[in-house]
């Protein structure tokens, strides 16, 4: 998700001349960053030797080129780009939408309302709005599918209203319940899968549910309110982009701008010197939660903020359970959460901070994962670092202690982690979103989906974003994947060797960096990368979030859209496309693999899609199920 779900969105979108690169630009940074990859034999490349035509350069800079390695797992035939509202996939593979924002969870519920856009009433027994992350659990032969509900568009959900923002006490509650998580159980009947009504393990968490705090920062005096004197238990959780899900069944759900919905009923408060890091100002971004929840007012409560940031654990199998928020995570603006084992069974989380210049995090559990065993606690504690890259390809996890960091304690750095970071010289990125770990060998991804501010201007903490490592570019407004390899094979290792799985770009309108690494070409080339995710075969999927106007330096790029890659050959091909001015997020798959399941989200955000329903119908977040024609597996 965007580093600011309203006010950044624009920011992508927008093709001011400030934002605008020379074409002519000279590209001597960059090709001499290539060459040191080239060096390592390992760019774009998974193997001990490249082809000649893996990486590019012509006197211009880089110069798309694809990989043509023949690649048996990449069996489709690639769609091309378009601007249409539909969504569009390979021949041989088909599409139905399974549950949308407003359909009822129960059968007591109000069916979606098109014209008034539904109540605070209906909206609570409904599937959220804005889909995003998403896990599909089995509990026998029953299939629960949690999925995060990021935020609302307000223009949309309050299109009954003249201003397009909640007006009402219960505009509010109305706006509230379309945040959180849904949990539904869903059902395949004669091919087409679809929600169940009544099922005993729906649920909607909500800014509202009860959540614990668990952790190092649990009972500290910043986590401590009027309504919580003791620090230990929350009300809900909002914003929440991408997830995790654990090898013990449970559910991460990641909470990113958690910023934007606190205000300040008195504009002269004097805001706590730890908020601007976080963007927490004294006017909210039209939500006005404080106007009928006196938490979301920080002049009444500053210390409420300090509660939102973090990764929420959730059982959704048990409707009953108490969700968890690990502050032993950190508390930054979570992209999504990437589960896997260390070399000795510890658990591994890798974790994006979705913003300009800030940076990439790990978490090793203290405790060892135990098949069957209790595991309900191995992320209450562990070993918090950060990335920090150099220009020759190696890497290393800086742990984040009070010794590293110099701040008082745990606590403390579970509160403040973007502090913490900065202490102690991480590397800024180009905003970290999904990370993805290969399921067949011991490598990590994570998409730098772009970042204007690159080599401009510092961090919202003053950390400077100069270019070179893994954000070779200024100005980076394509986006790139970075990969990298613990030493040893162990993804507990404290160094690293990392690489470029691929620089976006557009290499029809750009002859230098801006066109975008080896395996970019006209056919599958794209922008900002956003999701990713391996499927069981070893197979990335790559997700976008980016610039959908199709002219510019965006011209023949359509609409966003989902990419398969392999690993091993670099070569990428373009899946789907989706709706218009939608985004393409969130994906898990059926127990039997011959189902993918898909967000889509924010369709039409600029007024110009009626997805899925067509017509005049309100445009509707949908979660979207794939299959092939033939009945085979997907992934």
């Amino acid at each position: 998700m965007r580093d600011d779900a309203v006010a950044a969105r624009d920011a992508v979108s927008q093709g001011d001349a400030g934002d605008m690169n020379d074409p002519h630009a000279s590209a001597t940074d960059f090709e001499r960053l290539a060459a040191r990859a080239m060096s390592r034999r390992g760019f774009l490349c998974g193997t001990a030797a490249c082809g000649a035509t893996a990486f590019v350069l012509g006197a211009g800079g880089m110069v798309g080129a694809p990989a043509r390695a023949g690649t048996a797992g990449l069996d489709f035939t690639p769609v091309a780009a378009n601007g249409l509202d539909t969504i569009t996939v390979p021949e041989g593979f088909s599409w139905h939408v399974v549950v949308r924002w407003g359909d009822p969870l129960w059968s007591g519920g109000a069916a979606f309302d098109h014209a008034k856009r539904g109540t605070g009433e209906s909206q609570e027994s409904a599937f959220g709005d804005n889909c995003d992350g998403m896990a599909l659990f089995a509990d026998g032969e029953k299939s629960v599918l949690a999925v995060n509900n990021e935020y609302v568009n307000l223009g949309i959900m309050f299109a009954n209203r003249e201003s397009g923002k909640p007006e009402t006490a219960d505009d509010v509650r109305k706006c509230k319940a379309g945040h959180g998580v849904s949990v539904v159980e869903i059902a395949q009947a004669h091919g087409v899968w679809g929600s169940v009504q009544d099922s005993p393990y729906n649920r909607r968490i909500t800014p509202d549910t009860p959540m614990e705090i668990t952790g190092p920062a649990r009972g500290h005096d910043l986590m401590k309110t009027a309504a919580d004197p003791a620090g230990t238990t929350a009300l809900g959780t909002w914003n929440n982009c991408g997830n995790g899900r654990t090898p013990w069944g449970t559910y991460l759900a990641c909470e990113e701008n958690f910023n934007g919905y606190f205000s300040s009923s008195d504009p002269d408060f004097a805001l706590p010197a730890g908020f601007k890091r976080y963007g927490i100002k004294t006017e909210d971004r039209g939500y006005r939660w404080a106007t009928t929840d006196e938490r979301f007012d920080v002049s009444k409560h500053p210390n409420e903020p300090h509660r939102a940031g973090y990764v929420v654990e959730i059982d959704p199998l048990d409707p009953a359970s108490m969700p968890k928020k690990r502050t032993a995570l950190g508390r930054f603006k979570h992209e999504n959460a990437e589960v896997t084992l260390a070399a000795d069974g510890r658990v591994v989380v890798y974790l994006g901070d979705d913003e300009r210049g800030e940076f990439l995090y790990r978490f090793v559990s203290d405790g060892v994962y135990t098949e069957g065993g209790n595991n309900a606690d191995l992320l209450e504690s562990g070993m918090l670092s950060v990335a920090r890259f150099a220009d020759d390809g190696s890497g290393a996890w800086v742990p984040l202690t009070p010794e590293t960091t110099g701040m008082m304690s745990r606590a403390e750095i579970s509160i403040h982690t973007r502090h913490a970071a900065s202490a102690v010289g991480a590397t800024t990125m180009d905003r970290p979103e999904w990370v993805a770990a290969n399921p067949n060998k011991a490598e990590a991804y994570c998409c730098l989906t772009n970042n204007k501010n690159r080599g401009v201007k510092p961090n919202a903490g003053g950390d400077l974003t100069p270019v070179g490592g893994p954000n070779p570019r200024e100005k980076n407004k394509y986006g790139q994947i970075v990969r990298w390899r613990p030493d040893g094979g162990d993804h507990a290792a404290d160094t690293f060797a990392w690489d470029l799985y691929v620089i976006a770009g557009n290499p029809t309108v750009h002859a230098d960096a801006r066109a975008g690494s080896a395996n970019v070409n006209a056919d599958n080339m794209f922008n900002s990368p956003d999701g990713l995710a391996f499927d069981s075969r070893g197979r990335l999927w790559i997700q976008t979030d980016g610039k959908y106007s199709d002219e510019g330096d965006f011209a023949g790029q359509g609409n966003n859209m989902m990419l398969l890659g392999d690993p091993a050959t670099g070569e990428i091909r373009r899946f789907l496309v989706g709706p218009r001015e939608c985004e393409v997020t969130g994906i898990t798959w059926s127990a039997d693999r011959k189902t993918m399941f898909i967000g889509i989200q924010h369709p039409g955000e600029r007024g110009h899609s009626h997805f899925p329903e067509g017509g005049d119908a309100a445009p509707r977040s949908s979660v979207v199920a794939i299959t092939r024609d033939d009945g085979g597996p997907i992934g």
